[in-house]
């Protein structure tokens, strides 16, 4: 079986720590698991953009070089050159950088800043996912949080539920939930919305999100 074939198998199964194996002797784990990310089944999609940020860890140890080239090719799958062909390049990005934030912190603004671009560069398509990136970086993007909440904040108003929701939860990330929760717009906003949490996806809406985010905020969880 191919290499991409035995890794589709482990992210069905959910085996994370058997590919962080695989990637400390074969490299080509992670842009194997890039292309993964386009996959038809969802949930394989999500847990290869999961699994981007594990491989990477652990080959960084000693390879960080390797690394930091992959980082550099997933932000020109992003750019308006490449069309931004690769959907969950910001996602894939900011796992990597969450693991790892020392050695790559200087892709942090790099990863947020992604937001102010999306419009001026014609990727609509990676809003979402940016919404989420900059969430999976919420706790170490801390000085970069005033500069790119005015445009997360305009994504509450998109017509894209999924973009909505992912604003929702990329603000409860951020510690930012005012304007949500003086929103009665949001809190009835039945707009479907598909979260990929703890290596599971499950189908929910806008108001939902809402409603767990502030319950959240309420008990300090």
């Amino acid at each position: 079986m191919s290499l991409k074939g035995t890794l589709r198998n482990l992210l069905v199964a959910g085996q994370f720590e058997h590919i962080a194996e695989l990637a400390q002797t074969r490299k080509r784990v992670l842009a194997s698991l890039v292309s993964l990310t386009y996959d038809h089944e969802q949930l394989v999609a999500w847990r290869a953009v999961e699994a981007v940020g594990i491989a990477a860890s652990r080959i960084s140890v000693d390879d960080p070089g390797f690394v930091r080239e992959h980082l550099r090719r997933l932000l020109w799958l992003i750019s308006e050159e490449s069309g931004g062909v690769c959907w969950r390049a910001p996602e894939a990005m900011a796992e990597i950088v969450r693991r790892q934030p020392r050695q790559y912190a200087d892709y942090i603004p790099i990863v947020v800043y992604l937001i102010e671009n999306i419009e001026k560069e014609d990727l609509e398509h990676l809003r979402s996912g940016t919404l989420r990136a900059i969430g999976r970086l919420a706790p170490i993007a801390g000085e970069h949080i005033p500069t790119v909440l005015p445009p997360v904040l305009a994504s509450l108003r998109e017509p894209d539920p999924q973009t909505r929701g992912m604003a929702v939860w990329c603000l409860a990330q951020l510690g930012e939930l005012k304007a949500v929760a003086d929103d009665p717009m949001l809190a009835a906003d039945s707009g479907p919305v598909v979260l990929y949490e703890d290596g599971q996806l499950s189908s929910t809406t806008v108001s939902a999100i809402v409603r767990r985010a502030l319950d959240a905020r309420s008990t300090g969880g």
